[in-house]
């Protein structure tokens, strides 16, 4: 996997405020997250998926979901991510 993709989901871990209390090296290099279970990380890991955006379904309601949630979305920034790494073909 290239280092670039740190996520499942798109989100670019190394903007992430909580990354170093966390100590958290993004989700494709972990077994689980600090903050415990991911639907998305599951499901990529189930479909055996690089990320998201390598899904037929992209972008599923569980995706937009979490990236249009009021508390920790981020406004579909992270599904523009995924069409930038599907535009580049890691």
């Amino acid at each position: 996997m290239n280092n670039v993709i740190q996520s499942l989901c798109g989100l670019l871990c190394v903007e992430l405020p909580c990354r170093k209390q966390f100590n958290c090296a993004g989700c494709v290099n972990i077994a689980t997250p600090a903050w415990g279970s991911c639907k998305i990380k599951s499901c990529c890991e189930a479909k055996n998926l690089p990320h998201c955006g390598q899904c037929p379904e992209f972008p599923c309601r569980q995706l937009k979901e979490f990236s249009y949630d009021k508390e920790h979305g981020d406004n579909g920034k992270r599904i523009e991510q995924i069409r930038e790494w599907n535009r580049i073909k890691f």
